[in-house]
């Protein structure tokens, strides 16, 4: 199964789980909210997004399938 990720800007509180696992993929801008380098996303193995969304205790890395459907959170 291909993930495709996406954060919920919304959500974000800014705690930077997502940046200390996978620097190369998450960074925050200047607002202190979470940004996706797509490009690493589509290249990182499937559990580290696991791993990284499950981090999140905002929620607000929404992982989605090959077809586009929401997978996590529930």
């Amino acid at each position: 199964m291909k993930i495709r990720v996406k954060v919920d800007r919304s959500a974000c509180i800014g705690a930077a789980e997502c940046t200390l696992i996978a620097p190369h993929i998450f960074s925050l801008d200047a607002e202190n909210k979470a940004v996706v380098n797509e490009e690493a996303a589509a290249q990182a193995d499937e559990a580290l997004l696991w791993e990284v969304a499950d981090s999140c205790p905002a929620l607000a890395i929404i992982l989605y399938d090959e077809n586009g459907d929401q997978v996590y959170p529930q």
